[in-house]
């Protein structure tokens, strides 16, 4: 048991480390956890449709479900990833990549302030778990749109 223990813990530091380097299929699968069923993220700030400077404040919100730093395997925690523009190609059975397009907030923030170029913008949360892998039944908000001015 040690041994196994040890071994996914080195998997994990390796895939924080790394930025959510690849792990195959077969490695992942027992990496994935069980969210609450009645979970639910979504957002406090921007609202749906708001117009925004170039540099604003997100702020995440969460129902049923605890927060705690990637890295940290509790049941019924993960914390937040932010999908800016639909990034195609995302294996949610896989640790999510850490892009300008998939921002990772490891440290269990809820909140930060992004940075982005004029024009419009989707953007989407999804919970990861302590190595960065999204759920069984994946944890998502629904898609809002902002205008940056």
């Amino acid at each position: 048991m040690k041994r196994e223990r040890s071994k996914w813990l080195a998997l994990s530091l390796g895939v924080m480390l790394l930025g959510a380097g690849p792990v195959l299929a077969e490695d992942a699968a027992p990496l994935m956890r069980e969210a609450p069923a009645d979970a639910e993220v979504y957002f406090l700030e921007p609202a749906d449709h708001a117009v925004v400077p170039p540099s604003f404040k997100v702020v995440f919100g969460l129902r049923n479900m605890g927060v705690a730093p990637a890295g940290t395997d509790r049941p019924n925690t993960g914390h937040h990833h932010l999908l800016i523009d639909s990034p195609e190609g995302l294996d949610f059975t896989q640790p999510l990549p850490a892009t300008d397009q998939v921002r990772h907030f490891g440290g269990g923030q809820t909140e930060a302030v992004i940075e982005l170029p004029p024009g419009k913008h989707t953007l989407q949360l999804v919970m990861g778990n302590f190595v960065h892998i999204p759920h069984a039944t994946p944890v998502v908000s629904n898609t809002i749109t902002v205008t940056v001015e």
